[in-house]
């Protein structure tokens, strides 16, 4: 089942750059409590796990987009520093929240994102030449799209995708450019939620929230199945990988609320 979870979220990450986070949370708190998790704790799992293993994900994403030439490592020099602090500090709030409230942020979170992506306008030209993103605003923005992934359990992808397409950076640079930011995302939420988790909160093969077997069935096949995404992703339009990645957005959405 993990191994089969982890093949649909590398095939989002490399297409959408998310890092299949969205759909990982959703499937995992639907799962996790026929495994052993307490039901009180199998929303901060999922969000966990999902991160954990997002680190594996968007990295074979963003090597594959680095092969292509499209991502921008200047725009994820500046926005690493920032996206490791906000991504500690979001694990750090996120264990103080209740499992139902994270559940109904993260579907909110994605239906506005999904709202923001179909009425936004694109801007740039289309082939990606444009000055690349850089300096302190990038590493701010990064603090902000950190903290609210960790919250939610995602690559960033739905913040920082439509961020760089507002300046100027052509839809699949954009997303490249999103996998690799993902990493450091990934990395510093899963060591919060790790860290910051009640002692003996979750069954065996648990450290903190992480849930091992689901982290790492879900790598697994997600490294191998994110290049199947990138693929796809360089042979669709702009317009085209917007609409996809919105309708994601919505199904995921509805997908929580009636999983409630």
């Amino acid at each position: 089942m993990f191994l089969v979870l982890g093949a649909v979220a590398g095939v989002l990450a490399g297409l959408l750059g998310v890092g299949g986070g969205l759909v990982l949370v959703a499937a995992l708190a639907w799962v996790l409590p026929s495994l052993g998790v307490p039901v009180e704790a199998a929303m901060h799992t999922a969000l966990a796990s999902s991160l954990a293993s997002i680190v594996l994900t968007a990295a074979a994403s963003a090597r594959a987009h680095a092969k292509r030439g499209s991502v921008l490592w200047p725009t994820v020099a500046w926005m690493v520093p920032g996206l490791l602090l906000g991504g500690w500090l979001g694990s750090f709030v996120a264990v103080r929240i209740d499992g139902d409230v994270l559940r109904w942020i993260v579907a909110g979170y994605c239906l506005l994102a999904a709202v923001q992506l179909l009425r936004g306008a694109r801007h740039g030209a289309s082939d990606g030449i444009a000055p690349t993103p850089r300096g302190w605003p990038m590493t701010a923005a990064g603090t902000g799209i950190g903290a609210v992934s960790a919250v939610v359990g995602i690559g960033g992808g739905s913040m920082t995708v439509p961020l760089l397409v507002w300046r100027g950076v052509a839809p699949v640079r954009a997303v490249g450019t999103s996998s690799a930011c993902g990493i450091a995302i990934g990395f510093a939420s899963a060591v919060g939620y790790a860290l910051h988790a009640s002692p003996g909160a979750l069954p065996e093969h648990a450290v903190g929230y992480v849930y091992l077997p689901a982290a790492v069935g879900v790598a697994m096949a997600s490294v191998l199945a994110a290049p199947w995404g990138t693929r796809l992703a360089h042979r669709l339009s702009g317009d085209a990988l917007r609409r996809v990645f919105a309708g994601f957005l919505l199904v995921v959405a509805l997908a929580l609320i009636a999983g409630r």
